[in-house]
């Protein structure tokens, strides 16, 4: 169900580029997949997200499991046809987000209990139960529930996390097994010692492909790249490698060069959604990001980023944009949407070639320059 092939690899990095092969349909890789929490990238169709370039979605079963429910999910005959996108779709256990409602779940060995932000109810999300779920949804990749800790976090708190998301792993494993399309996942927070305990623990469990969790939670960049490199060599490199939660330009760069091959984050279109553009113009903006809400793009009749082929590019500027998110028309955060997405997805397939062509290490270097210059 579940193949990855590396095609190319880079000389001077770590960087690999191949071919993940997966039930509803293949992805290239290294990619970004845009975060379809409810099963809708917000503001898009799937038809739209498709012809920016986006070959697989993120969804996420602990909100899906709320509403609609996995029996609306189930008559649908899957996610991908409940949302009418005809492409894989990986899902997240939910882990992240039941963790992070302090004071209203309980974390056990056996599972974590919580209270739904909807409506109060309560819930018990097992290692098995988050398996059922997924399956339900009929997903490509399914995520094991894990216990993700905040940054920073004292070394009792990372051992217990990092246990637990073991013993999880192993009970996932033992939900129907003929039917697995499961990833686990390494913690170990931020200390050396417990990420290559758990590295090596859940690398030695026959999972699909192997994600880096509790990452980009508040850490410094340079402890987030040092935690990867010396990880990687424990990662099997016939199996995807996928970084939770990952997403400014400049980590994917970092990452991809340590041997990283799937990443996700809200922040093409959150960012889209409050006003942010990402551009590689990077005269007086903040690491090419701009606020197109500033009062110095009101008379500004340029694209967003010139040279950019997107729809809000190609059709509208600056100024009437920024006009658009002044009056709180919902048209503006759409077309900031679209360039944003527009742009993670060129920046993949730039780095995707530059793999290829064996000049990654150069193409790298270069767009870093641009973002800090």
């Amino acid at each position: 169900m579940i193949k990855f092939t590396v095609k190319a690899r880079d000389e001077k990095t770590k960087a690999r580029q191949g071919t993940l092969q997966l039930i509803h349909g293949s992805v290239e890789t290294p990619a970004f997949m845009a975060v379809a929490t409810l099963g809708t990238v917000k503001t898009f169709s799937a038809d739209e997200v498709a012809a920016l370039g986006g070959q697989i979605l993120v969804a996420n079963a602990y909100h899906l499991y709320l509403r609609p429910g996995t029996e609306v999910i189930e008559k649908a005959e899957g996610l991908t046809k409940f949302m009418g996108w005809n492409r894989p779709i990986l899902t997240d256990s939910g882990g992240f987000q039941v963790h992070s409602m302090t004071g209203l779940r309980k974390v056990t060995d056996e599972g974590v209990t919580f209270q739904s932000h909807i409506d109060g109810s309560r819930h018990t999300f097992t290692a098995e139960k988050v398996v059922e779920i997924q399956q339900a949804l009929d997903t490509d990749i399914w995520m094991v529930l894990d216990e993700p800790v905040a940054y920073p976090a004292e070394r009792p708190t990372a051992v217990r996390s990092l246990e637990r998301t073991t013993k999880w792993a192993k009970r996932s494993l033992e939900v129907n097994p003929a039917s697995h399309r499961l990833f686990g996942i390494v913690q170990g927070a931020t200390y050396d010692d417990l990420r290559e305990r758990s590295a090596k623990e859940i690398t030695a469990l026959p999972f699909h492909g192997y994600a880096i969790g509790g990452l980009c939670l508040g850490e410094p960049s340079d402890l987030t790249y040092r935690i990867i490199e010396n990880i990687e060599p424990y990662l099997p490199a016939d199996k995807v490698r996928y970084v939770m939660g990952a997403g400014y330009p400049e980590d994917i760069l970092q990452m991809v060069s340590r041997g990283i091959d799937l990443f996700d984050c809200v922040l093409p279109t959150r960012n889209g959604r409050t006003g942010a553009a990402f551009t590689r113009n990077t005269r007086n903006t903040h690491n090419g990001r701009i606020n197109i809400r500033n009062a110095q793009y009101k008379n500004d009749m340029r694209p967003i980023e010139e040279g950019c082929s997107c729809l809000a590019c190609q059709k509208y500027t600056r100024a009437f944009i920024r006009h658009l998110f002044m009056a709180d028309e919902a048209l503006g955060p759409r077309l900031l949407s679209i360039h944003n997405l527009h742009y993670y997805y060129t920046l993949m397939r730039e780095i995707r070639e530059a793999i290829a062509d064996n000049r990654f290490a150069e193409y790298a270097e270069s767009r870093l320059k641009e973002l800090h210059p």
